[in-house]
C-alpha cells in the first residue's frame, strides 16, 4: 500500500507540473478522449463479459 501511495504521490507531483507550466490545456483535452474512450471499454466489457458468463441463477 506505501509504495502506491509513493506512486500516486509522484504523479500528482508531476501533473502538478504540467498544470502550472501551461501544458494542462493540451492534456486535458487528451484525458477527457481517453477517459470517454476507458469508459465506453468498460461498458462493453460489463456487458459482453455478463453475455458470455449467462445469468446467475
Amino acid at each position: 500500500m506505501l509504495y502506491w501511495a509513493a506512486v500516486f504521490f509522484v504523479i500528482a507531483i508531476i501533473a502538478a507540473v504540467f498544470g502550472f507550466g501551461g501544458i494542462a490545456a493540451g492534456a486535458a483535452s487528451i484525458a477527457k478522449i481517453l477517459f470517454i474512450v476507458f469508459v465506453v471499454l468498460f461498458v462493453l466489457s460489463l456487458i459482453f463479459g455478463g453475455i458470455r458468463r449467462g445469468p446467475r441463477l
